[in-house]
C-alpha cells in the first residue's frame, strides 16, 4: 500500500484528494494535517466523508509525516512547499505539490509572479506533472508541481496544434471557471450574492496562471508563445470552460482538425476529442479527470477556437495529483479515477 499524506487537508483540494484517495485500492491515508481544524476528525469537518474518511486533523508535523508517509501531498499557500520538499526528499519521500512552487524552469519567473524568496530552487529534481507530456519523467520524479487549473485546460486544448505547427504563436485565451477555483477561504468575491446570477473577469491581462501557460505551450512550439488570458468567474460551483481562438497557418477543415486531435490523444484515456460539431461542457466532466475537447473552424476569418472542458477541482487539481502519484509508483493510472462524470 502507498502511505499518504496531505498537509492542507481541510480546503477544496485536499478534500478533493481525500474523496478519490478513500476509494483507491492502493493508498493508506496515513496523516492529515490543518491549521483551522486540528484535532477534529475530517468526518466532522466535511460530513460526506463518515464512514469513508474519519481519521483526526493534526498540526503540521513534517517529521511524523516523513516517518509514516511514502508520498505528501501539499495543497498550501505558495511559498510551503518549497521548505518541506526539500526535507522530504531527504528521507526518501515523494511530494506532489498542487500550488506553484515546483511549477516554473525560471526561479525568476515564480519570484516575478508569486513573491517569495527560497534558495537552491534549481537543486530539487522536479518535473511539472502534466501526465500527457511528462509521463516518462513523472515515473523517476522526486517531486512534482502540479499544473494549474486553467493551464490544464488551455495546454491540453492547444499542444496538438502547436506540437504540428498548425497555428501560429500567438492565442487569445477566454476561460470560465467555477467558485470553487477561489479557494475554501471565505472572500468578498466569492459570496452567494456576488456570484450568484453574475459573471465577471479577473485579473484580466494578469493571471498568474499566464506564465505557466506560456512556458509548457512554448517548449511544445518550439520558440516563444504568447497568451492573452482573460479569466472569467461562473455562477457555478465546479469546473472550467476555456475557449482558445487560434490563427490557422493553413486551411484546414473541421475533419482534418479532428484527426490531428485524435491521433494525438489516441493513447491518452482521461482526454476524450469530441466529434466535430459537438462542444465540449463542464456539466459533462463534473466529478472526473477527464478533460473534453471540441473545436470549429471560422473559414471566414481563418480561425480555429477550441473549446476544452475541465473540473478545475479535479483535473485541474486533485485527481491530476492522484494521476501524477500513480505513475510515480508504477501501479496503473486510471486506478482511483476511473470515475463516469456526475450528469445532470
Amino acid at each position: 500500500m502507498i502511505r499518504v499524506g496531505i498537509f492542507g487537508a481541510t480546503g477544496y483540494t485536499g478534500v478533493e484528494l481525500i474523496r478519490i484517495l478513500s476509494k483507491h485500492e492502493k493508498v493508506e491515508i496515513k496523516y492529515l494535517s490543518s491549521q483551522s481544524y486540528n484535532t477534529k476528525a475530517i468526518s466532522d469537518v466535511y460530513s460526506s466523508l463518515i464512514g469513508f474518511c474519519d481519521k483526526e486533523l493534526e498540526e503540521l508535523s513534517l517529521e511524523k509525516a516523513m516517518s509514516e508517509c511514502d508520498v505528501i501531498f501539499t495543497a498550501l499557500p505558495s511559498g510551503h512547499a518549497s521548505k518541506i520538499a526539500r526535507e522530504a526528499v531527504k528521507k526518501g519521500v515523494k511530494v506532489i505539490d498542487l500550488g506553484a512552487d515546483f511549477r516554473f524552469d525560471d526561479y525568476s519567473v515564480y519570484k516575478e509572479w508569486y513573491g517569495g524568496d527560497y534558495k537552491n530552487y534549481e537543486g530539487i529534481k522536479r518535473v511539472y506533472g502534466l501526465p500527457e507530456v511528462y509521463r516518462e519523467k513523472i515515473k523517476e520524479a522526486e517531486v512534482v508541481g502540479n499544473p494549474g487549473c486553467y493551464p490544464t485546460s488551455v495546454i491540453l486544448g492547444l499542444m496538438p496544434l502547436l506540437k504540428n505547427g498548425i497555428i501560429e504563436g500567438n492565442v487569445i485565451v477566454d476561460s470560465k471557471s467555477g467558485v470553487s477555483g477561489a479557494g475554501h477561504n471565505p472572500s468578498h468575491n466569492n459570496m452567494y450574492a456576488e456570484c450568484n446570477e453574475n459573471i465577471k473577469a479577473y485579473n484580466v491581462a494578469k493571471h498568474r496562471h499566464i506564465p505557466e501557460m506560456e512556458q509548457e505551450l512554448s517548449k511544445v512550439f518550439g520558440e516563444k508563445v504568447s497568451v492573452v488570458f482573460t479569466p472569467h468567474l461562473a455562477p457555478m460551483t465546479r469546473g472550467i470552460l476555456s475557449t482558445m481562438y487560434c490563427k490557422l497557418k493553413k486551411d484546414m477543415d473541421v475533419n482534418t482538425v479532428y484527426n490531428v486531435y485524435t491521433d494525438f490523444y489516441k493513447n491518452e484515456y482521461f482526454v476524450k476529442v469530441l466529434q466535430p460539431g459537438d462542444y465540449p461542457a463542464t456539466k459533462n466532466v463534473y466529478g472526473s479527470n477527464f478533460c473534453h475537447i471540441g473545436f470549429e473552424v471560422d473559414k471566414h476569418t481563418n480561425t480555429l477556437i477550441v473549446m476544452s472542458a475541465i473540473d478545475n477541482l479535479v483535473k485541474g487539481a486533485s485527481g491530476q495529483a492522484v494521476q501524477n502519484m500513480n505513475i510515480m509508483f508504477g501501479i496503473d493510472e486510471n486506478t482511483g479515477l476511473d470515475i463516469v462524470p456526475i450528469y445532470p
